[in-house]
């Protein structure tokens, strides 16, 4: 029988539910995101370092759980919330359930709560702290405890911790990869394209980069507050002054244009599921995309030198920036689409496409 639990939000609501997966208290940043499949990519996304994660979708765990669809070794968030948790799961692929994963990861869950209306309060009051506890004592000092909690050294704690190498079945280029809290399948969408891939620490040097002789560099996605990752961004503005192909997905996105001079803030409620309209200013065409983060660049930050390729459908906050000083472009979506549409998977083609151009020149 699962034991009761409850999700105890800072601003004084609370709800009651059960337990699932691990059984220990956590606290962090409450978050939402509308993905309808795609549990386990959420799950193991490092972009979810320090939060805990509503998956509005009501069913999770149908499926099971399927190693080869994870994006990271394992995963970052701090807890699960759902409204109805599988506990038979079917399909081929299966290789095991959703509560014996958790409890391997040590990561909590939360069933059998209104996931609908815990996602309006934070759609309305924006995100906000929260704890996974199994009592309701002292409720009052519990909510000056969380009310402090940051997501700090996300990057440091979701980065590979070693240089890492992937060879492509035919090379044509040498791709370094810089990992932020990279999610896996956008080294395999390069891969795939002919790129031998070498994945480097968020705190590798410029020079030990250009050491490498890349023909183009890919910065990664990850988690956290950009701002924080002075060191990471003095090095990206060291980087752009070689002008080597460069492409930016999430926060390599925002990292580049804050090594370019623009500035970054914090969303109400951030841009979390696979259902995210962009729209290409340059066609007028609106993409489906895949997206999860809590920040985005200011559109009237960006410098001179570079202008902005997407927004977003909802709010129209900044989805892209191509540069005109140097051959770069970033995202803010997910074209590597784990979980999510395909939609702008044909970005990978255009970086790869920018290296055999510049190669060539």
């Amino acid at each position: 029988m699962s034991r009761k639990a409850y999700l105890i939000l800072e601003n004084g609501t609370y709800f009651e539910g059960k337990s699932f997966g691990a059984e220990k208290e956590t606290t962090g940043e409450l978050v939402f995101t509308t993905a309808m499949t795609g549990y386990l990519e959420t799950l193991t996304d490092p972009s979810y370092y320090g939060q805990v994660v509503i998956q509005t979708f009501p069913l999770i765990g149908n499926y099971g759980v399927i190693p080869a669809d994870f994006e990271s070794e394992s995963p970052a968030l701090k807890a699960y919330i759902v409204r109805n948790w599988c506990q038979a799961p079917s399909n081929f692929r299966c290789e095991g359930d959703l509560d014996t994963f958790l409890k391997n990861a040590g990561i909590p869950g939360l069933y059998d709560i209104d996931t609908r209306a815990l996602t309006r309060i934070v759609r309305e009051y924006g995100v906000m702290n929260c704890r996974l506890s199994y009592s309701l004592e002292n409720l009052d000092k519990v909510i000056e405890e969380i009310r402090p909690y940051r997501v700090t050294d996300a990057v440091k704690n979701t980065s590979t911790a070693q240089k890492l190498s992937f060879n492509a079945e035919n090379p044509e280029y040498n791709v370094v990869l810089i990992d932020y809290g990279a999610k896996h399948n956008i080294g395999r969408e390069l891969v795939k394209r002919g790129c031998n891939l070498t994945v480097v620490p968020y705190d590798t040097t410029a020079e030990e980069i250009l050491a490498l002789k890349p023909d183009g560099i890919m910065l990664s996605n990850g988690p956290g507050d950009p701002k924080e990752n002075t060191g990471a961004i003095g090095e990206l503005k060291k980087l752009c002054e070689h002008r080597i192909p460069t492409f930016g997905i999430c926060l390599g996105h925002q990292l580049l244009a804050l090594s370019q001079g623009a500035e970054t803030e914090k969303l109400h409620y951030g841009h979390r599921g696979a259902n995210q309209p962009a729209k290409e200013l340059k066609t007028d065409r609106v993409f489906i995309t895949s997206q999860n983060h809590g920040y985005a660049v200011i559109n009237d930050s960006i410098p001179e030198t570079a202008e902005v390729s997407f927004v977003n459908g909802n709010d129209g906050t900044c989805e892209g920036v191509s540069y005109k000083n140097m051959p770069a472009f970033s995202v803010q979506f997910h074209p590597e689409a784990c979980g999510g549409p395909k939609d702008t998977a044909f970005l990978f083609d255009r970086f790869i496409d920018m290296i055999r151009e510049n190669k060539n020149s």
